[in-house]
């Protein structure tokens, strides 16, 4: 019995690591190509994969873009929980809590999202997908943000400013996949802040 197992593990590893090779590939290719541009042939060229491994794992496109943006989104998920501890106390907490959301939304991973948004607008089976994939994510990054910037949602507008904080850091993600606008994205998020800071009552020390 533990001389078949332990010649399973060497495959298992083997087939995990094929797949994460996969679904990176899959990521940078909806980044410089954008979906239309994405073929489960490109991928598994760029990932080293053989096309029978490929489609033995993922034998649609739109199967292997999903899983593709589900893992990484997971990975940037982590990653912007980890940030969290980074985080300063005192009078420049909210702004750089601004400033690591603004780097989630500029993400590589978000433009991979934003290229799945646009296809799945008239592509009814890619949409059934992508919209409870969405809904999950938004759902995780209001509940941190509501956290980080200790936001008492009870109180009367206080939900709305949240949720304002981000579309707005959305819609700056959204205006950086077409040109630089990192300088103009700075001194939004310093107003924002004082904002958030004066609306939002926060006790700093």
């Amino acid at each position: 019995m533990s001389q078949p197992m332990a010649a399973r593990v060497p495959q298992e590893e083997r087939t995990r690591a094929m797949r994460a090779r996969l679904l990176e590939a899959t990521v940078e290719c909806l980044v410089e190509r954008g979906f239309s541009g994405t073929s489960t042939t490109l991928v598994s060229e760029r990932a080293g994969v053989s096309r029978g491994a490929q489609l033995h794992h993922f034998p649609t496109k739109n199967a292997l873009v999903l899983a593709a943006v589900d893992h990484v989104t997971r990975i940037r998920g982590e990653e912007l929980e980890a940030a969290t501890a980074a985080l300063p106390t005192g009078s420049h907490r909210t702004r750089a809590i601004l400033e690591m959301l603004a780097d989630h939304f500029t993400s590589p991973v978000f433009t991979a999202a934003l290229e799945l948004w646009v296809a799945a607008r008239t592509d009814p089976d890619l949409l059934a997908a992508v919209g409870p994939l969405e809904e999950r994510v938004g759902r995780e990054v209001h509940r941190l943000t509501v956290e980080l910037l200790d936001a008492d949602e009870s109180r009367d507008g206080v939900r709305e400013l949240v949720q304002a904080t981000l579309d707005l850091v959305r819609g700056l993600g959204l205006a950086n996949t077409i040109s630089d606008d990192a300088r103009r994205r700075q001194r939004i998020l310093d107003r924002w802040a004082a904002v958030l800071d004066r609306e939002i009552n926060r006790e700093l020390p």
